[in-house]
């Protein structure tokens, strides 16, 4: 057959190709810019301008990139997806609102590279609804009037927090840095390199959750550092490398409630440790503690 007698099967089947490719298709990569327009394709050469503009063009279990510095405000997520930024600032910057909503179903949401300002009148910095599990890497969140982190599960979730600061969330009444309080299953959370600072509270975890801290601090608390309250479930906490200083309470243990300590520091507090109501605080004999208060149990190391 001859190139010519070839050329309208070709062309068909170019045409048929480019038919099945939907104009509106989301794409696995996105990305954002202090320069760019949500009309744009949030391509890397037309980028968007706004994490909000850009979501709806990425596809599931897709991931949003920073070119740039730049604010791209608030966003409420809805389905597995990454937000990155590599060495660049990427602010969410929010006054009398969230910064990130997770909504997410049973989905998996990264954040990374983010700094969260709420500017004193800002709600959460993050607040989590649902989701399979949300990971927080190399992220600064600061001056909201609520919490750093809202961690609110309506079903079996997970929360990672590594290599973040977490700061001046000391609003006397909502104010606090990571507090974590499942509506339904358990949550299970895991925190690594972490800075709460200037806080109502560092890190407070409620009945049906499970906690591990390693290598992290909770510092000038207004009340406690560490807190592990346990009203209609036991939650339990494990503290492995952990400085409480300069608290009101470095840790409290309360109600139904189990803290494990190990190789941690507690220093200058008002009260350094407290089991309240029943509340175990279980202690592996490697930790200083110069405040109030002493385990309700110590073991030994296997």
């Amino acid at each position: 057959m001859s190139s010519l007698s070839r050329t309208p099967w070709i062309l068909v089947l170019g045409l048929s190709l480019f038919a099945a490719i939907p104009a509106g298709a989301q794409a696995t990569r996105t990305w954002v810019s202090g320069v760019g327009d949500d009309a744009n394709p949030c391509s890397r050469t037309a980028p968007c301008k706004t994490f909000a503009g850009t979501i709806s063009k990425t596809a599931t279990g897709g991931e949003i990139n920073v070119l740039d510095p730049g604010g791209f405000g608030a966003v409420t997520i809805t389905k597995s997806i990454t937000i990155a930024s590599e060495g660049i600032t990427a602010g969410v910057l929010v006054s009398g609102t969230n910064g990130i909503i997770v909504n997410a179903g049973s989905g998996d949401v990264v954040l990374r590279g983010l700094d969260f300002e709420g500017l004193g009148t800002g709600l959460n910095g993050i607040s989590f609804i649902s989701g399979g599990s949300l990971t927080v890497e190399r992220c600064t969140i600061r001056n909201f009037n609520q919490r750093g982190i809202d961690f609110a599960p309506s079903a079996k979730a997970r929360l990672t927090v590594t290599d973040t600061s977490i700061r001046n969330q000391n609003n006397a009444t909502n104010g606090g840095g990571i507090w974590v309080h499942p509506a339904g299953g358990i949550a299970t959370v895991v925190l690594d390199r972490v800075t709460m600072d200037r806080n109502l509270f560092g890190l407070r975890i409620e009945d049906s959750s499970r906690a591990t801290v390693r290598d992290s601090s909770a510092l000038n608390s207004t009340n406690e550092g560490f807190a592990a309250i346990g009203t209609t479930a036991g939650p339990t906490l494990f503290l492995v490398r952990a400085t409480s200083s300069f608290n009101g309470t470095g840790l409290r243990s309360e109600g139904l409630a189990t803290a494990r300590i190990t190789d941690s520091t507690f220093i200058g507090n008002t009260n350094g440790l407290v089991a309240a109501s029943g509340g175990a605080l279980i202690s592996y004999g490697t930790n200083e503690n110069d405040g109030s208060g002493a385990p309700t149990m110590t073991v030994s190391r296997q």
